[in-house]
């Protein structure tokens, strides 16, 4: 039996979908000098506007990421009655590893096509598939931990099938409490029990997606809230944390100066307090959604297809709105971002046409 559409969901993946890109977009106007994707371990912004519209686009589109966790969790934790773990992998890897290996076959030859890699490294990214993403394909990092999550579900459905409100709230305060340990470690260095020998804290086995997995559930189960409260305090929850990931970057990135990419991007990371806030304040919001719109629905079955292949049009258009053109960063990423979301759409779109696209679109 098909599963029966939830229409806010679709509506969460689109606005995700687009964030992702947002990001990737932003991501060229501090990363390395020339680059066309994504931004590497060192960042340079070249002026204030830079810093500042970087800051806003891509700080408020961190939740991209942990919004896709949370609707895989929404739909698929726990598992269905009755479905075992094998059943439950076999269904999972049938949807998500024919196109993810398809377009790393992809990411590993277009370098070397575009002369942006030789033979030699073509050759080492086709050699290690099985390993990791290639060396071009930097947004392909996210599949891993969303397997991960797919490998944990079976795990820990038993205890969200029988764990009550009390406990499930006891479990997202600890991962809550791990979301600070970016700061804490910043500020007062190893903590409970972290060493050099020893990077599993105490709150380590609470920390991470699985958080965000267990928020999910929590939400779906447990939030019975009218839907006036649900936006009072989802955009409470969003401005806040939008404000703290935006000023976060914002204080550290100084114009004209090379920076370590990890140390200002710090509050960027994804399981940090003011991205948990971001997140759920805006999927909140978006439950409030009941009303399904066929475009929306469309891109959504696309979604998986054009996250995939995004980073191979990004390039075009930063090109064009930013070299060729000059427009400003204000306008520049939103223009990169609008355009190869539209682009992927629609190319997705037509290879949806053809017979056996769900081996490579999903």
């Amino acid at each position: 039996m098909k599963q029966q559409r939830i229409a806010f969901l679709d509506y969460v993946r689109v606005f995700a979908c687009f964030l992702v890109i947002l990001v990737h977009a932003s991501e060229n106007f501090y990363g390395a000098e020339g680059s066309t994707d994504m931004a590497g371990p060192q960042s340079f912004l070249h002026n204030e506007a830079d810093r500042l519209w970087v800051s806003v686009y891509d700080g408020f589109s961190r939740m991209s990421v942990p919004l896709f966790i949370i609707v895989s969790a929404f739909l698929l934790a726990p598992m269905k009655a009755g479905m075992t773990t094998w059943e439950f992998y076999r269904k999972r890897a049938l949807r998500i590893l024919p196109p993810f290996f398809v377009f790393m076959v992809i990411y590993s030859i277009i370098p070397v096509l575009r002369d942006q890699a030789d033979a030699a490294i073509t050759a080492r990214d086709l050699s290690r598939i099985l390993l990791n993403f290639p060396t071009l394909a930097g947004h392909l990092w996210f599949m891993y931990p969303l397997f991960g999550l797919y490998l944990f579900i079976p795990v820990i459905s038993p205890w969200l099938n029988k764990a009550t409100e009390k406990e499930e709230r006891f479990f997202i305060i600890l991962f809550l409490i791990s979301t600070c340990m970016p700061f804490l470690n910043r500020w007062f260095g190893e903590l409970w029990g972290q060493c050099f020998w020893n990077e599993y804290h105490m709150l380590w086995y609470f920390s991470g997606y699985l958080g965000y997995l267990v928020t999910a559930h929590y939400i779906r189960t447990h939030i019975t809230w009218s839907r006036k409260t649900r936006l009072t305090v989802g955009f409470a929850g969003m401005i806040v944390g939008a404000a703290l990931t935006i000023w976060s970057f914002y204080v550290q990135a100084v114009p004209g100066v090379t920076l370590s990419t990890p140390e200002i991007e710090i509050g960027w990371c994804f399981c940090t307090i003011n991205c948990v806030m971001l997140t759920t304040g805006t999927f909140l919001i978006f439950t409030c959604i009941d009303k399904p719109l066929r475009i929306i629905t469309d891109i959504s079955k696309m979604s998986y297809g054009m996250y995939l292949m995004h980073i191979i049009l990004l390039g075009k258009w930063v090109i064009l709105y930013k070299q060729t053109l000059a427009l400003p960063t204000v306008a520049a990423i939103p223009a990169i971002a609008l355009t190869t979301f539209v682009c992927c759409y629609v190319t997705t779109k037509l290879i949806s046409l053809l017979p056996h696209s769900k081996w490579v679109i999903g």
